[in-house]
């Protein structure tokens, strides 16, 4: 029985920490994904235009630019609709949250988060799940 997934799904990891890329970097090879990494907000868009991921893990504290403007500039383009966004932020507060979910994001995920929870977020956007402002059913996290 084979296990080689018919097209591998590509994800573009928009983070300028190092530790958490070379994590985010063995998660996503483990899991099969097809990966690029990219430091700094400078030139995300034009690399997401290019390279035209299923999904984006974006880090919202960027050099230069920030999450949440890739996040809008992606959303405004219609050639890119079917790109999905995660952002990942230090700072998770509801407020936060709401603000990245309103700014088009498929997802939200606090840092520092765990690689069990990142995986299925990754998963439930891959295959189309509902979104988690939406999704309030059992195994859906929630942190006071």
């Amino acid at each position: 029985m084979s296990t080689a997934l018919p097209s591998r799904k590509r994800i573009l990891v928009v983070e300028d920490e190092d530790n958490i890329a070379i994590a985010l970097d063995y998660l996503m090879t483990r899991e099969g994904y097809e990966q690029k990494r990219i430091a700094t907000g400078a030139g995300a868009v034009d690399l997401i235009r290019e390279m035209r991921p299923d999904l984006v893990l974006l880090d919202v504290m960027l050099p230069e630019v920030s999450g949440y403007e890739i996040c809008q500039n992606v959303r405004m383009d219609p050639d890119l609709a079917a790109v999905k966004i995660l952002m990942m932020t230090a700072r998770g507060s509801a407020m936060e949250r709401r603000k990245g979910l309103a700014m088009g994001a498929d997802g939200f995920i606090s840092k520092p988060f765990e690689l069990k929870a990142l995986r299925a977020e990754v998963r439930r956007i891959l295959d189309g799940g509902a979104s988690p402002d939406t999704d309030t059913g059992p195994g859906t996290a929630r942190h006071g």
